[in-house]
């Protein structure tokens, strides 16, 4: 980041472009926490939203299928998607306008092709058949499809009736991040052997595996795997609105989302503010921008990939290897499970399915979130502005939506988890593509100079725009042949 000149005193709010949305106010810049601690949140909903489709699904299924060779892959997934959350978050702390508000300016409708992709990657309700897939092997049967519609609308509820949405989000992802890291103790101890552990090194540094590991499993999973090792896709986006629901920097001038039955309508502007750059502010701006980089590597970064090596090591111990493991699906979680009965207990059986059950369950419930939270910024910012319609109900008009489509796609048979998640994945690897190109835009002409993305940054972020451009194209290159099947 630019260190700040306090010669600087131009117009903070210059490089705003104004054609399609009003121009951003000038306000101070509020006092950051005295201590970082109480800034942690939005990193642990971003970990414990993402650990879901490429904790529990992804890298355990391609542990279960090619070993420990591919951990690497998270590791490079998480770091870039560090570089693109702080990058998000930068435009926000900033401005206290979403992203996606920052692409409109630009284009009007850059906001609803990412908050379109968004939804249409998540109407394939993945999280909530993988959450009732394992529900059944808890009950040894049971409409796995039945459940899920039933989760979906359990999720539909929760946001719904929640006073301050994030405030019920926060918790809910706490408490799963809390329950996921206590199975992973109890597995270090009893389920994961002195074997695995010394393999382990090897999978992290095995990059030179990376071409029989994409011969084998296919780009699409490959890229699936590198998008959701944390968040991906939109989730990365809702980094902005996490942020600014938590009051962080100039966010704290923005509304929040509150429930239109138990909650209590706050009034502020969808558009932003900026502060001016002077010492005063400045000095206050660099401790909000160490606190956010801490709060993002100390929650997202290390929780995600200590649950990615942990579910890894656990599918690798117990499951690599077998014959009878099948392929394409999440059955190799029964047969995990079966063999952890054997070697451990019924009773780390019964812990393991609990626990992913719910980890996938708390997942859906963010995935809803976010994907609404995205659509709802973007459709009242740029589309809706001089409605009376608040942000809070066209938020819950588009979770019940979502929720609605979920049930449609379980009736006409889509029951698949990882298929879903894969899918899902896919898209967005396809739209970090496309916003690391726009974060560099926004960060880089529209911030005030003091505040612009620097040079070390900027090629983090086109190294995230090659990366996932590479791979999305070669995804879908490979799978061109397979509409003609």
């Amino acid at each position: 980041m630019t260190t700040t000149p306090a010669s600087y005193h131009g117009d903070p709010t210059a490089g705003f472009p104004t054609k399609h949305l009003p121009p951003v106010e000038v306000r101070e810049l509020p006092e950051p926490p005295e201590r970082w601690s109480q800034l942690i949140g939005p990193g642990v909903i971003a970990a414990g939203v993402g650990i879901a489709s490429g904790e529990f699904l992804l890298y355990p299924y391609i542990a279960s299928q090619v070993g420990l060779v591919f951990i690497w892959a998270a590791l490079v997934g998480l770091i870039t998607q560090f570089f693109i959350n702080m990058e998000i978050e930068r435009y926000t702390l900033a401005t206290g306008e979403t992203v996606l508000t920052g692409f409109s300016r630009y284009w009007r409708h850059w906001g609803l092709v990412f908050a379109l992709l968004t939804y249409g990657a998540n109407l394939w309700p993945a999280w909530a058949t993988g959450s009732a897939t394992l529900v059944t092997y808890l009950f040894d049967g049971g409409s796995a499809n039945w459940i899920a519609a039933a989760m979906l609308v359990t999720v539909a509820l929760i946001l719904t009736l929640a006073p301050v949405v994030y405030v019920a989000l926060e918790r809910t992802q706490m408490l799963k991040v809390a329950a996921v890291l206590i199975l992973f103790v109890v597995a270090g101890i009893f389920a994961i052997g002195a074997s695995a552990w010394a393999d382990l090194p090897d999978g992290i540094t095995g990059v030179t595996e990376a071409g029989s590991v994409i011969d084998e499993l296919g780009f699409a999973l490959v890229l699936g795997a590198l998008a959701f090792a944390g968040g991906g896709g939109g989730q990365n986006l809702c980094q902005s609105n996490w942020i600014r629901d938590k009051r962080f920097g100039m966010g704290a001038h923005a509304a929040r989302l509150t429930s239109p039955v138990t909650g209590e309508e706050e009034a502020a502007p969808g558009t932003g503010v900026v502060f001016q750059p002077d010492a005063t502010n400045m000095a206050r701006w660099q401790r909000w921008w160490r606190f956010a980089n801490l709060e993002q590597a100390s929650t997202f970064v290390l929780i995600t990939f200590v649950s990615i090596v942990f579910t890894s090591l656990l599918a690798y111990a117990t499951v690599f290897g077998r014959s009878d493991l099948p392929e394409g699906n999440i059955g190799f979680l029964r047969i995990e499970g079966n063999v952890l009965a054997d070697e451990v207990g019924t009773w780390f059986q019964g812990l393991f399915w609990t626990i992913g059950a719910f980890s996938l369950f708390a997942a859906a419930v963010g995935i809803v979130d976010y994907t609404s939270r995205l659509g709802a910024d973007v459709l009242k910012t740029s589309y809706l502005s001089r409605s009376d319609v608040s942000e809070s109900k066209v938020y819950f008009a588009l979770v019940w939506g979502l929720v609605v489509l979920g049930l449609l796609v379980l009736t006409l048979g889509f029951d698949q988890p990882l298929v879903l998640a894969v899918i899902a994945a896919s898209v967005g690897g396809f739209m970090m593509f496309l916003y690391s190109a726009l974060l560099i835009l926004i960060n880089r002409r529209s911030l005030p100079a003091p505040l612009r993305i620097g040079v070390g940054r900027t090629i983090a972020l086109l190294w995230s725009f090659v990366l996932f451009g590479v791979l999305a194209g070669l995804t879908f290159y490979e799978q061109i042949p397979t509409l003609w099947d």
